[in-house]
């Protein structure tokens, strides 16, 4: 059985990177952290279930699992820290800390698929990879900069760019995957 579903795991990243640039410009400052809950709980759900299937499964070519599916699953578990530790009250710099991790991880991704050529459009794509990855390595010094809007609107701006990339991307995907497999029949409704 054939599954693509690397046009999922992009809208989301879009969605979760949208919110996350939302976060950082005002949410640092609501009252009721509780209202961001949902959305980093949802965003992080479906990267991490997303990205586990596809590391275990490798239902697409190459080193692309590795690329998508690890990186995805990163982003998910940040995303769901996020989200528990804004229910449960807690702090969180530990979740940056992870994030900061999975950004360097993500920074390299991104030079590797640049230098290897890997997509239909490794600048691009790698980019995306590279600004979503600053995300992640700004995500500590954004809490412990609070106060400091100049430092924020950056980080905004950075989140929002990558998000935009993302989406450009996965709008392409759709647009690809809806035509290339308009004619697809799953094995178990072939003909023998």
């Amino acid at each position: 059985m054939f599954i693509n579903y690397i046009t999922l795991m992009l809208i989301n990243m879009v969605a979760g990177l949208f919110l996350l640039a939302y976060y950082v410009y005002q949410g640092f400052e609501d009252r009721t952290q509780r209202h961001w809950i949902p959305g980093f709980g949802m965003t992080g759900a479906i990267a991490l279930v997303t990205g586990l299937h596809m590391i275990f499964t490798w239902p697409v070519r190459g080193s692309f699992n590795i690329a998508y599916g690890e990186l995805s699953v990163l982003f998910g578990i940040i995303f769901i820290g996020a989200s528990v530790s804004l229910a449960q009250g807690w702090d969180l710099l530990s979740v940056a800390i992870y994030a900061f991790f999975a950004g360097v991880t993500a920074i390299v991704v991104g030079l590797r698929i640049i230098n290897l050529g890997l997509t239909r459009q490794p600048v691009i794509s790698g980019i995306g990879f590279i600004l979503t990855g600053l995300g992640g390595i700004c995500a500590a010094p954004a809490l412990y900069l609070k106060a400091n809007r100049t430092f924020r609107l950056v980080g905004v701006v950075v989140l929002v760019v990558a998000a935009l990339i993302w989406a450009v991307t996965g709008i392409q995907a759709y647009w690809g995957h809806l035509e290339g497999y308009s004619d697809w029949v799953p094995s178990t409704m072939q003909s023998p």
